[in-house]
């Protein structure tokens, strides 16, 4: 496996993902791409650079504040792996083919279970959340992450999965054992100004799914956002 993360603040990266990573019982590749100064302005960009430097069969996409409770984490998961059919990217947290989030990690500073609804066994995916993820090499030598559409830090793993659908490939979630120091609801304006640009792409879908709400492809984002907004109160 070749672990990719892009960070930007390095006391967090080393008390959590470098420290898990230590751990481990299985050998792996590191790649670490340090934004610290801004250079990219995307994860998909930063990704892309760093995964053009890997070697390993799976390249595994994780976030600076992951952290592997699982010592046997690498060495698990890629037995997993090994057993799926089709594979074009695995997740850790996503939807099948309803509107509840599912997964099996914990999330937060005290970490609590992000879903109260488990998988037992990989299922297919409608979408991920972007924590971690993991792209077969040979599948992203053909498919890089798209920085056109994802030129922020948001939807990126959402876009791929849509993506390499239409390749003919199958999306997963797997059922796994990690935390995630985030509590996975940062978000900022440039995620509603990517949603357009998936709902042109993706229109004849007619539904994009993320983590954070579905979206109508043929409706404006602003007047689903009103509305969503306006459920709330």
């Amino acid at each position: 496996m070749s672990i990719i993360c892009v960070y930007n603040n390095e006391n967090i990266l080393e008390e959590y993902l470098i420290k898990s990573l230590n751990r481990q019982t299985e050998k792996y590749e590191l790649i670490l791409i340090d934004n610290r100064e801004n250079k990219f302005k995307s994860a998909a960009s930063a990704l892309n650079f760093g995964a053009k430097k890997a070697h390993g069969e799976y390249l595994v996409f994780a976030h600076q504040d992951i952290y592997f409770s699982d010592e046997n984490w690498i060495k698990n998961t890629t037995k997993q792996l090994k057993n799926l059919n089709n594979t074009g990217i695995v997740g850790v947290a996503g939807k099948t083919i309803d509107s509840l989030v599912r997964s099996n990690i914990k999330q937060g500073l005290n970490p609590v279970d992000v879903s109260p609804f488990k998988i037992a066994k990989a299922e297919k995916a409608s979408t991920l959340d972007e924590c971690l993820f993991i792209i077969p090499k040979t599948v992203f030598d053909k498919y890089n992450l798209n920085e056109d559409i994802c030129d922020d830090w948001h939807l990126y793993a959402v876009e791929y999965v849509y993506n390499i659908k239409n390749q003919g490939l199958e999306a997963y979630i797997i059922p796994t054992t990690l935390e995630h120091r985030s509590k996975g609801a940062s978000m900022s304006e440039t995620y509603y100004t990517t949603l357009p640009k998936l709902q042109k792409k993706y229109l004849k879908r007619g539904l994009i799914r993320t983590c954070m709400g579905d979206w109508f492809t043929f409706i404006p984002v602003s007047i689903q956002k009103f509305v969503k907004k306006f459920k709330n109160y």
